[in-house]
């Protein structure tokens, strides 16, 4: 076989490939009608204070979301320090952005026991609960996965998605917000969408 003829055959197998590749994507992949059309919507909770809020509560300004739970180990203290250093950036512009973090563990974390959590970071966020319906709602809505894992000895904790949702004035999501760059750039983000 020549060269010439060698390269057509390579050529003609990547291009057939490539070919059952995107078919087969276009197969899998879910119809216009099944991708979901919006992350976010309407909301009723309890909040830190025992307040029961809505997703209206938080219009009018910039709203960063998080799902997660108390007992976490690591994932939300640290997202929550780094959303908190970002409102601290903000100064007194933090009083224009909300964030909120809301419990994919509802059977442990009271009202009580988020307000108690929340006392480490910013002032600006606020921490949901509430009936398992409710939380289930919330999570359907943001497309949030969450997972009760048991722990040896007894016990569990909870696998859960660990997107921040940024959502507009408005309460339309926006985008998932980058919390791996600097503060300063972070709050600049944000202070752009006041």
């Amino acid at each position: 076989m020549t060269r010439s003829a060698r390269i057509l055959v390579i050529l003609a197998a990547f291009v057939t490939g490539a070919f059952a590749l995107t078919a087969g994507v276009m197969l899998l992949a879910p119809s216009e009608q099944a991708r979901p059309s919006s992350v976010g919507g309407p909301f009723q909770l309890v909040n830190q204070d025992g307040k029961t809020v809505s997703d209206a509560d938080f219009r009018g300004k910039p709203l960063l979301v998080f799902f997660g739970f108390t007992h976490c180990p690591d994932i939300c203290p640290t997202t929550l320090f780094e959303i908190s250093e970002i409102f601290n950036r903000l100064g007194k512009d933090a009083e224009k952005v909300s964030a909120i973090f809301v419990t994919v563990d509802p059977a442990r974390d009271t009202p009580e026991k988020l307000k108690l959590y929340l006392s480490s970071f910013h002032q600006q966020i606020s921490a949901l609960s509430g009936s398992d319906a409710q939380v289930e709602a919330i999570k359907m809505a943001y497309f949030v996965y969450a997972k009760r894992v048991p722990l040896e000895g007894g016990g569990y904790t909870m696998d859960h998605t660990s997107v921040v949702y940024l959502m507009d004035k408005q309460g339309k999501f926006v985008a998932p917000f980058n919390l791996k760059r600097d503060a300063d750039a972070a709050a600049a983000d944000l202070r752009r969408r006041l």
